[in-house]
């Protein structure tokens, strides 16, 4: 009974967050947004004291007060996405050039011609969500790969949002089979790959200088089936006030025969490729992940 109503006051909020931004035109629903971020920044001290110690490993040459404002800054920018989450349901095609511009497009044509399917390195960077559903609004669709949330009810609220413009998830339990089969069908498939992953799970390659446990999936599937990887990422631009939805070269893929070595070599590179995106946009960054937790065997944690 307990977790019954654990799930419908989860739930509860979810629906009325989502139903109440997204009914407010976005010239009141930032402003609310934001202060709605200004209060998570206060009220999440746990979040505030990782993103803080996260920031002292990646910056340790900024001051206290500059780390302050970039952390602030990623606040503010989880309150533009949800804005950005709630209004899924009025974007279109006649729209969507008001609130993303595209860059590099190119790059993922090119991946596509390649015929051996596009893998998105992304990760939580700017506007995760609605780069991948921006792209099906354009008319490109493609499968992500998600872990699905605990609350059911909440998870299938969060999922229809999702796939509105046609997009559909790979739920993470099952995911190698799909991703393979889409991969195989030329399809592109996004996976967010920079969270902290288990020792089992994951392989330690550099991020900000430090090992980090990253997942081999996209070395382990480009390599598998010589899949393009692009780096995909959506970035609010301060100056135009919209969007701007980037897509990288295909990234060289090093396949010397060596599967474990070369998986790790190419996971380093992508950690490589994520942090100059993360160090030009540090305040879009989700810093408040505990990346670093875990460690090495022999390590103590840095948390």
């Amino acid at each position: 009974m307990r977790g019954g109503l654990k799930e419908l006051v989860e739930y509860t909020l979810a629906y009325g967050l989502l139903k109440t931004f997204g009914t407010l035109p976005r010239a009141l629903a930032r402003p609310a947004a934001q202060a709605f971020a200004w209060c998570g920044f206060r009220l999440a001290h746990r979040q505030r004291l990782s993103g803080m110690k996260n920031l002292s490993f990646a910056f340790p040459e900024k001051t206290e007060e500059e780390r302050l404002r970039i952390l602030r800054g990623c606040f503010q920018n989880i309150g533009r996405l949800l804005v950005d989450f709630s209004h899924f349901p009025e974007l279109n095609k006649s729209n969507i050039g008001k609130y993303v511009a595209v860059d590099g497009f190119e790059n993922y044509e090119n991946a596509v011609r390649r015929g051996r399917g596009v893998i998105y390195l992304t990760g939580h960077l700017g506007a995760w969500e609605l780069g991948s559903f921006s792209q099906s609004i354009f008319g490109y669709p493609l499968k992500f790969v998600v872990r699905p949330i605990a609350n059911a009810r909440v998870e299938a609220l969060i999922s229809h949002y999702r796939t509105l413009g046609g997009n559909a998830p790979i739920h993470r339990k099952n995911a190698a089979r799909e991703i393979l089969q889409a991969l195989r069908r030329n399809e592109a498939v996004g996976i967010l790959f920079d969270q902290n992953t288990t020792r089992d799970e994951g392989v330690f390659a550099d991020f900000f200088g430090i090992p980090s446990a990253t997942t081999p999936a996209i070395a382990t599937f480009a390599l598998r089936t010589g899949a393009a990887v692009v780096p995909a990422f959506l970035l609010w631009d301060h100056q135009l006030r919209k969007h701007r939805l980037t897509f990288g070269p295909a990234l060289d893929l090093i396949d010397t025969g060596d599967r474990a070595g070369d998986i790790l070599e190419n996971t380093r590179r992508y950690n490589q490729v994520l942090e100059l995106y993360v160090r030009k946009y540090p305040d879009q960054w989700l810093w408040i992940h505990r990346r670093w937790k875990t460690r090495p065997d022999g390590e103590k944690s840095l948390y």
